[in-house]
């Protein structure tokens, strides 16, 4: 992001307005040889205001009375009009802009009460339209001021509300990663270990199933780590956070083919059976993928269930046509009294980002796991039904 400007810096106002307030009087003072001549006293004052203007920002509320009290004391003192009041000018645009409203409101309406006694006091004829000209300026410094300090303000809360929404997507994106991270670890190792058991109670009652059954387990294996990898990938900036090739439904049945590995009777099943079903889009198919893989695995490890029942449900019309619904039962011992882990909390945040809910109602035996998710653009691919039985 380019760098917003910021204006000249304090030591070049103060430099710049000391120069004009000085070298003018100086030039202005020789066509006017009737009133005072500038001594080291006129110096001093005219040098005075513009050094009072460098407390702009560490003591505004100091540097608009004494750039005011130099001004005067050289006004009244009879010294030579001239840029004296450029000081006075800018220390009232910075106070308004500092904020330091009535400060500024309270010297322009001195200033202006001063001009209008003067010109009155003079009798010249356009007295009054020069103080009423005098007081013009006044009030527009004060407003130049405070439309500095509103410009001011919506670009602090711009850039407020701009970083707000870099931390939320942030967190988003840290909590996403979390969920992927337990889904893919959780699901494997569950599965991982489900088989290792399995392969150890074959090694002694049917050797010729301890082979297939470690090859098994070196599939799984090599799968949860290439997805590990991807994700530690992520967190090295080194690929999207949701590659192109991520889960989705269409790899819902090798899901299913794996949970039957592990010893759980897993029916997949896709609906409508014929015809063409409304779109999903790639967020909502990983969603659901990943929702499935996360209940499949609870009944793996919990439930101690023989058979579940996977059914992905796409109306083609009807009042729930905009719904993905995915439904997961089980035959186990349900999980009623027991407090919610990750997985669960994983489910409802992931339906939630999409504006989907998650249900889990306990079965006569049993358990369901039921989310509906709004559906996307994306059109359901045909991988999705193989494997439904």
């Amino acid at each position: 992001m380019p760098r917003r400007f910021q204006g000249p810096t304090t030591a070049v106002v103060v430099i710049t307005v000391a120069v004009v307030q000085v070298m003018g009087t100086f030039f202005a003072a020789a066509r006017q040889p009737d009133l005072r001549p500038l001594d080291a006293l006129a110096f001093v004052l005219l040098l005075a205001g513009p050094a009072a203007l460098s407390l702009r920002r560490r003591a505004p509320a100091v540097m608009l009375p004494a750039v005011a009290a130099a001004t005067l004391v050289y006004l009244v003192s009879g010294y030579p009009w001239g840029p004296v009041l450029l000081s006075l000018a800018l220390a009232i645009v910075f106070s308004a802009a500092a904020g330091r409203r009535w400060q500024a409101w309270t010297v322009a309406g001195a200033g202006a009460g001063a001009l209008v006694a003067h010109f009155a006091v003079s009798g010249d004829e356009g007295a009054l339209i020069r103080a009423v000209a005098g007081t013009s300026w006044l009030v527009i410094l004060v407003l130049l001021g405070e439309g500095a300090r509103l410009r001011h303000e919506r670009v602090a809360e711009r850039r407020r509300q701009q970083e707000t929404r870099e931390q939320a997507a942030r967190d988003e994106y840290r909590l996403a990663l979390a969920r992927d991270i337990h889904d893919v670890v959780a699901h494997s190792l569950s599965m991982i270990h489900v088989r290792a058991s399995v392969a150890l109670h074959l090694g002694d009652r049917d050797p010729d199933q301890f082979r297939p059954a470690l090859e098994a387990i070196k599939t799984a294996s090599k799968e949860s780590l290439d997805e590990v990898r991807q994700l530690l990938g992520v967190l090295r900036d080194d690929a999207p956070l949701r590659p192109a090739s991520g889960p989705g439904l269409r790899k819902l049945p090798e899901l299913a083919e794996n949970a039957r590995r592990a010893g759980l009777d897993v029916k997949l099943q896709v609906l409508p059976e014929h015809g063409t079903a409304r779109p999903v889009a790639g967020v909502v198919e990983e969603a659901a993928y990943r929702i499935v893989q996360e209940a499949l695995t609870n009944v793996v490890r919990h439930a101690r269930a023989g058979r579940a029942a996977v059914v992905l449900d796409v109306p083609e019309d009807g009042p729930d046509a905009g719904q993905l619904t995915v439904t997961v039962d089980d035959d186990g011992r349900g999980a009623a009294g027991v407090p919610e882990g990750n997985g669960l909390t994983g489910m409802r945040e992931r339906a939630a980002a999409l504006g989907g809910t998650v249900r889990f109602v306990p079965l006569h035996p049993g358990w369901r796991v039921q989310a509906v998710l709004p559906l996307g653009d994306t059109p359901i691919t045909g991988g999705q039904r193989e494997g439904q039985r």
